[in-house]
């Protein structure tokens, strides 16, 4: 371990917030301390309980050390040979047996750049399968998915989160930033102080909420009736930006008829906000000359997320409040590295630079890059949920990386099971999670402290994460674990365990890719506090040459479309890229000259209100919505094993209204049954007047009789295949026996 501080970021969410790791007092092993790294613009020194007391799960006590594998019925420990040899011969007898495709990766959000790459490449090179995803599937694949048809490209926020404080009015839709992303919260503080305004859109009154000049609170499920009634209204009151449309955007005419058909009365009727409230947000929304929408995982983790959050980025484009500074729409990714996760092939439909696996030349580049033929590169496969619900069918084993989804999938019960039904199951974690204890082998791998490698935050910003301190003995790296079983399956070269190696292939890989990372050193990462993509490589003479003769455009330049000269008007943004020998900047700021799109134009998509997957009815009158807790993090299966977490939240309870547990017959801290069409749960009342009468809300951290995925619903969004995690009718009532803790 170095004497000095180790300059890091945190393990948990996408804020990335900046750290220092020193070593501790007592000199003990693998013992750290979190100190602060003021120099981080993201955070800015700022860290929640989650970020200040990670060094913990670094600890022997609560973490894999030693390979395990399934003997008589039971896991035991083993060597690193013997488990690897395991795992090849269980992946090779599938493949043998039922063909490539039998074979199932699942990887996760959490995972570097750097490993979501190599994960990538080993499903499709050494395994030859289609059927790989990852649980990013379920954070914000749906905005992804709007992003992509609005602006052709899809970045979580396209502007630093510098910006926010400097807008005029931020409506934030879905997300609970004071317990999911506590540093964020200062960012709309100084919003306020600033001036600003802020409307916060939430069934629940969160700590966010409590922030709002405005809050409105819709049923939940209702967000895209709601976002269609503010533009319905935007285009009655004579508030649209009619020379923004008219330069910038296409579309218009049928989004606004469509928007037209949602008069307030009648969105007034479907979400519950009241008529008042819908003009008085249209008013702070459009009065100051910058505004901001933010979604999170409320409006899009719905299976009709993809429309839901394409009504709120059309509110954008009608008023003008996109591709320019100061404003936008921007969605704020959940987990670590859920951006980067999914940009570079952890994705079923894609390869990395976020290319599309069914472009010709996408397969082209990167099967050169990997030294294999293109017509090698298997097709896209199942979405994460329609994977998952396949094992033990046509999947017969799987390779799962980073994800615990026996807690985080939907239907969990059901997922449990066909989990359970697999012929193998390999699972690389650094703690044994619920998913782990199925395995028949599981393998102990290095956490965030103890190796190097790459993440993208929410804002688009590639940051490098740095070891730290060394791992215990019988701890490897994923990249080495993927190095051992490449070769174990006839794959010797191609699979480095050195992560800047890994990068530098990346690089290669993602060169002219909408996410284009070509131009990305770790020296560069080191030296800026991180880059944002797109970052072209430097064009040489031949290149640039070549692209004047006709050959197609410079590799890269589709960054210069969506960095814009503009940009220079707003501070801390770069210059343009100057060209041949020029070293691009990175990409602060998206759009501000013209969208991704083939004619620079936004689109704008029609769309209309429909009904949830399922909804209340006689049987299952209440409604379900879920979320987090400040002191948790997803699944919780390092968070739980804190103890200054555990003691902030230490089981999952149910909240509902006054009303509703009077009429229920419940009493706070009494056991209370909630039953979806999915399973039942169980968990303590916490009743509150913060929640809407007719819903109930469950954090979802925990396994057990308290899960609460085991009643969500995975109906799924047709265009990115997202579940509706975020509601789902219920019946409740009192249960006859005390809660267990989990």
């Amino acid at each position: 371990m170095p004497n000095s501080a180790t300059p890091t970021h945190c393990p948990y969410c996408a804020l990335q917030c900046g750290m220092n790791l020193t070593p501790g007092a007592d000199g003990t092993e693998g013992v750290v301390v979190v100190t602060e790294r003021a120099d981080f613009p993201v955070n800015r020194g700022a860290l929640c309980g989650k970020g200040r007391t990670a060094p913990a799960v670094l600890s022997s006590r609560v973490r894999l050390t030693s390979p395990l594998v399934r003997r008589a019925g039971n896991l035991e420990p083993a060597s690193w040979d013997e488990a690897l040899d395991r795992i090849a011969e269980g992946l090779t007898r599938t493949r043998t047996e039922h063909g490539p495709d039998a074979c199932g990766v699942f990887g996760g959000g959490g995972l570097t750049n750097e490993k979501a790459y190599l994960l990538g490449k080993f499903a499709r090179i050494v395994l030859g399968t289609s059927q790989i995803d990852y649980n990013g599937r379920f954070c914000m694949s749906s905005a992804a998915a709007a992003g992509m048809k609005a602006f052709g490209l899809d970045r979580g926020l396209p502007f630093p989160l510098e910006d926010i404080p400097r807008t005029g009015c931020v409506v934030l839709v879905g997300s609970n930033l004071a317990e999911t992303m506590p540093p964020a919260l200062r960012y709309l503080t100084e919003l306020k102080e600033n001036g600003g305004t802020l409307i916060v859109i939430d069934p629940r009154r969160t700590r966010t909420a409590e922030q709002a000049d405005l809050h409105l609170s819709p049923r939940p499920g209702t967000d895209l009736a709601l976002a269609l009634g503010l533009l319905h209204l935007i285009v009655a009151e004579g508030r649209v930006d009619e020379e923004f449309i008219r330069e910038r955007t296409s579309g218009w005419e049928e989004a606004r008829a469509a928007a037209m058909a949602h008069w307030p009365e009648y969105v007034e009727r479907i979400t519950g906000v009241s008529v008042p409230q819908l003009r008085e947000a249209v008013r702070l929304f459009c009065e100051p000359e910058h505004a901001m929408v933010l979604t999170a995982r409320g409006p899009e983790q719905q299976s009709k997320g993809t429309d839901t959050v394409g009504a709120w980025i059309n509110l954008t484009l009608a008023t003008g409040r996109a591709g320019r500074p100061l404003s936008g729409y921007g969605c704020l990714t959940g987990q670590g590295n859920g951006q980067g996760g999914r940009e570079h092939g952890q994705k079923a439909d894609q390869l990395p630079g976020y290319r599309k696996l069914v472009d010709p030349e996408a397969r082209r580049h990167v099967a050169e890059v990997w030294g294999v033929d293109p017509d090698s590169l298997p097709g896209p496969g199942r979405s994460a949920y329609e994977l998952l619900d396949a094992l033990g069918g046509d999947i017969k084993s799987l390779l799962l990386m980073g994800s615990n989804p026996v807690v985080s999938a939907p239907r969990a019960a059901h997922i449990e099971d066909r989990i359970r039904s697999l012929d193998f199951l390999a699972v690389c974690d650094v703690v044994l999670s619920e998913t782990a204890e199925l395995a028949d082998v599981v393998l102990p791998v290095t956490q965030w402290a103890e190796e190097t490698g790459t993440t993208t935050n929410l804002e688009g910003r590639v940051l490098l994460r740095r070891r730290a301190i060394t791992p215990p003995d019988g701890v490897r790296s994923d990249l080495e674990v993927m190095h051992e079983l490449a070769d174990r399956l006839g794959v010797e070269k191609g699979f480095p365990t050195d992560a800047e190696e890994v990068f530098e292939e990346l690089r290669r890989a993602s060169a002219g890719g909408p996410a284009d990372y070509s131009g990305i050193t770790y020296r560069r990462l080191a030296e800026e506090n991180g880059v944002f993509w797109p970052c072209p490589a430097p064009v040489t003479e031949g290149e640039a040459a070549s692209s004047s003769e006709g050959a197609g455009p410079v590799r890269g330049a589709g960054a210069d479309l969506v960095a814009g000269a503009g940009a220079d008007s707003v501070p801390g943004v770069g210059g343009r890229f100057g060209g041949s020998g020029g070293v691009h900047p990175g990409t602060p700021r998206l759009f501000l000259d013209r969208f991704a799109t083939e004619d620079g134009r936004a689109r704008f998509v029609p769309v209309s209100h429909r009904a949830a997957a399922e909804e209340p009815d006689a049987e299952y009158p209440v409604l379900l919505t879920t979320g987090r807790v400040v002191a948790q993090y997803q699944s919780g299966a390092q968070t739980r094993r804190v103890d200054e977490l555990n003691s902030a939240a230490p089981g999952p309870f149910v909240e509902l209204h006054p009303r509703l547990a009077e009429r229920l017959g419940a009493a706070e801290g009494d056991p209370l049954a909630v039953v979806s069409r999915r399973g039942r749960a169980v968990a303590p009342a916490r009743i509150t007047t913060t929640i809407r009468p007719d819903t109930v809300f469950m954090p979802f951290h925990w396994p057990g009789e308290g899960r609460a995925n085991t009643l969500t619903n995975p109906a799924l969004d047709p265009t990115s295949r997202m579940p509706e995690f975020k509601t789902c009718p219920l019946k409740t009532y009192p249960s006859p026996h005390k809660s267990k803790k989990n």
